[in-house]
């Protein structure tokens, strides 16, 4: 079984022996073009995995999980196989690099690992970066297979929950001011707030000022400092679905794989008419 993450020092010894996919993706708002920037400069012999691509054509939200022949597909023409050990980087503070993690993973490919700290911490550790024409790679053929301690649910199942008093946890990685509903969501059209019930625990807790995951202990006090039991399952949530998987691979990292994205999150919740809750306590 392969470790979530992967330092920089290792992908450098073991390059030829993965596949990397470049998974850029920034917050609405941003002024950067994930694919400007992979044109620009990669990983070697890395392909480019855009969430909003490889996703569900026909549903309005951002990014939503696509169905599994689609992802196959997709992966496949990135050559990859059932076989490969596939290391996925990014150069974003919201790290996409995880909701892929978490997507392979939810697909029945357990070797996966985001490469911890991005594309800064390959730079760092003097890591080649190839500037000429990205490669098309030679189409493999990748099969889904059943779930490998990723699981998803959708907003119908959480207002159930809601409703028979049995939500459980759950743990939204926003900022607290996002959290709390005490400025504006990036994205236009969506109310303040939070999902009631939810309790706060924002990614940045969970890293190292260089972006890197924080230690194993240290992950763990940030759950627990956000009023979530690292230990039992949770439901994460985020604006869109990315950061969510971000504290999925933390609490992979705890041992906790319990754990259900909310595919929709607040994007799908603060757009709708259910219930929301606003300050930092319901």
């Amino acid at each position: 079984m392969v470790s979530p993450l992967v330092t920089a020092k290792w992908l450098k010894a073991n390059l030829a022996s993965v596949r990397t996919l470049d998974a850029g993706y920034h917050l609405t708002g941003v002024d950067r073009d994930p694919e400007a920037e992979f044109a620009a400069a990669r990983i070697p012999d890395a392909c480019r995995f855009d969430i909003n691509r490889v996703a569900d054509p026909t549903n309005p939200l951002p990014h939503m999980l696509p169905t599994a022949a689609d992802f196959a597909a997709a992966v496949s023409a990135m050559g990859i196989g059932n076989d490969d050990h596939v290391v996925i980087y990014d150069d974003s503070a919201i790290l996409p690099a995880t909701r892929v993690w978490w997507m392979f993973r939810l697909f029945g490919h357990e070797r996966v690992s985001v490469l911890d700290g991005g594309l800064a911490a390959w730079r760092e550790v003097g890591g080649e970066m190839e500037t000429t024409v990205p490669k098309i790679p030679s189409p493999r053929c990748f099969t889904v297979r059943p779930s490998v301690g990723a699981q998803v649910i959708d907003m119908d199942t959480i207002q159930a929950l809601m409703q028979a008093d049995g939500l459980g946890q759950l743990a939204d990685a926003r900022a607290p001011n996002r959290f709390a509903g005490t400025v504006p969501e990036p994205r236009a059209g969506l109310r303040s707030g939070h999902i009631p019930g939810a309790r706060n625990v924002p990614l940045t807790r969970l890293l190292n000022g260089d972006g890197s995951f924080k230690n194993v202990p240290a992950i763990r006090q940030a759950f627990i400092d956000g009023g979530i039991d690292p230990d039992r399952p949770v439901i994460t949530t985020c604006g869109s679905g990315v950061t969510a998987c971000a504290l999925a691979l933390g609490l992979a990292l705890v041992s906790n794989e319990q754990v259900f994205v909310y595919d929709g999150s607040w994007t799908e919740w603060g757009g709708s008419d259910a219930p929301i809750s606003k300050g930092y306590t319901d």
